[in-house]
């Protein structure tokens, strides 16, 4: 017999914008820090701040790690957060 493999469910991540006013993204593990300016959180693929005016976060599941933000959106971007912090190939090139 195998050993007993522990499996870990990775959330599907994806990012939907509409009309630069509503923000939905899922695969959120975490939230790291919000105000009326900016919205940094833990996905599945790194850390996403989301930059704006008035933003707010109209709904958070924790358990389907569902996000959704309102708000004058001008922009998102990623950071590698939480995930190790030199890769394979920074290491490579190095």
């Amino acid at each position: 017999m195998m050993p007993e493999e522990k499996r870990t469910v990775k959330m599907p991540h994806n990012v939907i914008l509409e009309d630069r006013k509503k923000l939905s993204v899922t695969g959120v593990e975490d939230i790291d820090s919000f105000d009326e300016g900016s919205i940094t959180v833990y996905t599945a693929l790194g850390e996403l701040t989301v930059t704006g005016i008035d933003l707010h976060i109209n709904r958070l599941s924790v358990e389907t790690g569902e996000l959704l933000i309102e708000g004058d959106i001008s922009a998102f971007k990623y950071t590698e957060g939480r995930v190790q912090k030199e890769g394979f190939f920074s290491r490579l090139f190095h």
